[in-house]
């Protein structure tokens, strides 16, 4: 059995990140993403239980509205989630904070910066963009320049984070380290004996958890194994199914069957098996 939750389930995700009495968390693993003039000095939660809008979806967000070391005000909108259409949802995920500041009466359309947070344990799916741990978006012109600074996403595809201990270089290479690693960690490393990770160690322990936590965390964690078996189990048909499509092509341009065994890792047989097919 694991010393620390899961950070991944809903429930290890909140528990670390969620929590009034564990901002301190919170704050400061925004502010090794966000740039220096959006520091965070305090921030609160945003109760989304209390949206009409969607209210199931938003359940997976957390609205957080900060206070700058500037005063200046903002939010962040921080979702780990595993969906379909995962850009659009995001895209349509900022218009609520948007929409929200609407005033009535007269009101001059002036906004808050928002950042759209993003920590995924799951790469999406162009391959140009598996290459990438980490992706800042901004909303720019066709120079790249920028063209408004007040809306901002950032995605952490976790499983592209591949750092070893000895590896790590700055606060924020720390926390993506133990975000990634926290479940299969028995000790605190020597690398993240600080305060503030002593503390997230100490939140994360499930010998601290009361039964009713606990019943709570062990349901969300089977929710997550039967979810990742899932998609598991579905890219290895995809990869199967493309195996098969490029043997089916190699057979058509006259490959003979050792060099497709070679190239697909589809044994001998089995080749033999679609080359007859195919001259049905």
């Amino acid at each position: 059995m694991a010393k620390y939750i899961n950070p991944y389930t809903d429930f290890g995700f909140k528990k670390l990140f969620g929590e009034e009495a564990n901002k301190d968390l919170l704050i400061d693993f925004l502010n090794q993403l966000l740039p220096a003039h959006h520091q965070i000095a305090d921030l609160n939660f945003r109760n989304v239980e209390n949206l009409a809008d969607l209210s199931a979806e938003r359940k997976a967000i957390f609205d957080i509205h900060c206070k700058a070391l500037s005063g200046e005000r903002f939010i962040v909108e921080m979702q780990k989630a595993k969906v379909k259409y995962f850009k659009d949802r995001s895209l349509f995920y900022v218009t609520f904070p948007i929409r929200d500041q609407a005033q009535t009466g007269e009101w001059n359309f002036r906004l808050e910066p928002i950042y759209f947070v993003a920590v995924l344990d799951f790469e999406y799916d162009e391959a140009e963009e598996k290459r990438k741990f980490r992706r800042d978006v901004a909303l720019k012109d066709q120079d790249g320049d920028l063209f408004f600074d007040k809306l901002h996403f950032k995605f952490l595809q976790m499983p592209l984070f591949n750092k070893k201990e000895n590896e790590l270089e700055t606060k924020f290479d720390k926390w993506c380290y133990f975000l990634k690693n926290l479940e299969s960690f028995d000790h605190i490393p020597n690398i993240l004996n600080e305060p503030i990770f002593q503390k997230a160690f100490e939140t994360a322990e499930l010998a601290g958890l009361s039964a009713e936590q606990r019943a709570i965390y062990e349901e969300n964690l089977i929710q997550y194994w039967g979810m990742k078996s899932a998609i598991e189990t579905a890219m290895e048909t995809a990869v199967e199914e493309n195996k098969v499509e490029i043997a089916k092509r190699m057979i058509l341009a006259g490959s003979d069957d050792n060099f497709i065994n070679q190239m697909t890792d589809l044994s001998v047989d089995y080749i033999k098996k679609l080359r007859a097919e195919l001259k049905k």
